[in-house]
This record gives C-alpha cells, structure tokens and sequence, in this order.
C-alpha cells in the first residue's frame, strides 16, 4: 500500500517530503548544537584540548607499551608537549565555539539524522528489503560512534604527538593556531566515523549488484594500497601510526567481504525457491 501510494506521488511531492526530512534532521543538529554551545567548558577543556595533554590515556598507555619494550627514549613519555595554543584573530574563539557545537551537534544526533534519512528512503523498498534491513539505523550508528571513538583516541593522539614534536630547527617554537587544533581533532574523528561505515556501504552497493564478494577478493591488492594511501592522509607521515590505523581499516574490508558474501547467498536462495514455487505451479 505504501509503494502503491508513494508511485502515485509526484517529484515535487518527493521533494516536498525529502524537505521535512531534512528539516527534522537539522532541528535534531540545532538543538544538540545548543547543549554543546552550552557546556562549552567540558567540550573544549575535557575533550578538543584533552589529546594535547600528556595525562591523556592514550599516551600513558603507548607510554607503558614503550617502557614494556625497552624504549625509554619516547615523546608519549614526556610531561608537556612543547607547544602553546594561540587565538591570532578577533573572532577566533567565538568561531571556534560556534562551528566546534554544530559538529559536536552533528555527532550526537547522527542516529536521529540518519533514521531521517531512512525514513525517506524506506517507503521505495520492498517489505522483505525492508525486513532484511533491520537494524540497520543501530548498526550504522554504532559503526560511526566506534569510528569517531577510534579516530579521537588513536588518530588524533598519534598525529599531535608526531606534528607537536617534529622540529626542522631549535630556533622555532610552536605556536599552534585554536583553529588548526580542533580542524585535527575534528579530521580526524568524523573521518575515521565515516570510513567505519565501510560494512554498511559494501552491503547496499550488494543489495543493488554493484558490488560482489569475487569482486572484493579480486581487487583486494588494489584495496590496501588504497587504504595506505587513506592511512597516510589522516595520520603523521610515520610508518607506525599508519599501520595502527590501517589494521582496523583492513579488518573492515575483510568483514565486508564477508557481508557481502551473506547477502548473495541469501539472495540465490530466495531466487532458488521462487523458481521451485514457480515450477511447482506450472
């Protein structure tokens, strides 16, 4: 009934539904916006400016794992870093804050932005698609939510600490603009948000026959220099954070090719059984 209703739309209709659909999308951003503009102390304090302070838990546990392995010689050791956080504009802080609350805003409320997105996308699938797609809002915000994690605590840490201690020369002090901090932090943890959705992407670009597990396999070579390549973007260009970002990144893909793998064995069965029913009615 409800493709039957919604073939009888037309575009505009579409659109005007998309409309609503993105208005209640933005509300949620604004209003979760708000209550990041609000607490701004804990935002910025506890965690932007938590990576840029030695006591944060990623250092002293890269810290213990140096000291286990005999490296005594280590920056994830060290008490401060050496460098100052600077505001070099009128409008710096006031910008930082605005712009940092809608990000944050985005983040808390990308399961609501995304069960919008789903509600607009949902009426235009089959009731067995839409059954086989349970769940598909907590998997996907529990993909971005580990994603943001992984970026804020192994992303964010590894490339401060590399950029905070490279020195081409004694005579220079780092003077870190509040804008560059938080675009790092910022980079960093949406970025690694979206790459985690991987799985996610990998199982509708299935669903519709664009992607196959042969394919994935095949083109599995192609895939880590790519990922590399992604590794090398986000992170300092130092071969030990590369690897530690792109070992999760490769997992995905091999869990994908995994998924992938599932749907189009579910999908031959059903093809199989439709033919059988087929025939046994003929």
């Amino acid at each position: 009934m409800a493709n039957k209703q919604l073939d009888e739309m037309s575009f505009l209709d579409h659109l005007e539904v998309l409309r609503w659909h993105l208005v209640r999308a933005t509300i949620s951003i604004a209003i979760a916006a708000t209550l990041a503009f609000i607490f701004k102390r804990f935002i910025f304090d506890v965690i932007i400016f938590g990576p840029t302070h030695m006591t944060f838990p990623t250092y002293e546990g890269l810290c213990k794992m140096s000291q286990f392995l005999g490296m005594s010689d280590t920056t994830f050791c060290a008490q401060e870093f050496p460098f100052i956080i600077q505001n070099r504009t009128v409008a710096g802080q006031f910008s930082a804050h605005i712009w940092t609350s809608i990000y944050a805003g985005f983040i808390i409320s990308f399961p609501y932005v995304l069960y919008q997105l789903w509600s607009f996308i949902s009426p235009g699938l089959k009731a067995s698609e839409r059954k086989n797609s349970r769940g598909f809002i907590i998997i996907a915000s529990l993909l971005f939510f580990i994603g943001v994690l992984f970026g804020y605590y192994i992303v964010t840490p590894l490339s401060l600490n590399f950029l905070a201690n490279y020195q081409i020369s004694d005579q220079i002090l780092n003077e870190f603009d509040i804008s560059d901090v938080i675009a790092l932090v910022r980079t960093s943890s949406i970025a690694s948000g979206f790459v985690f959705e991987l799985p996610i992407i990998v199982y509708f670009l299935t669903k519709v026959g664009l992607v196959t597990p042969q394919f994935l396999k095949k083109y599995r070579k192609f895939a880590l220099v790519i990922v590399l390549i992604l590794s090398a973007i986000i992170t300092p260009p130092d071969i030990a954070s590369q690897v530690i970002v792109a070992i999760p990144i490769l997992l995905l893909y091999q869990v994908s090719i995994y998924i992938s793998a599932v749907v189009v064995r579910n999908q031959t069965r059903k093809t199989t059984r439709e033919n059988k029913k087929s025939t046994n009615k003929s």
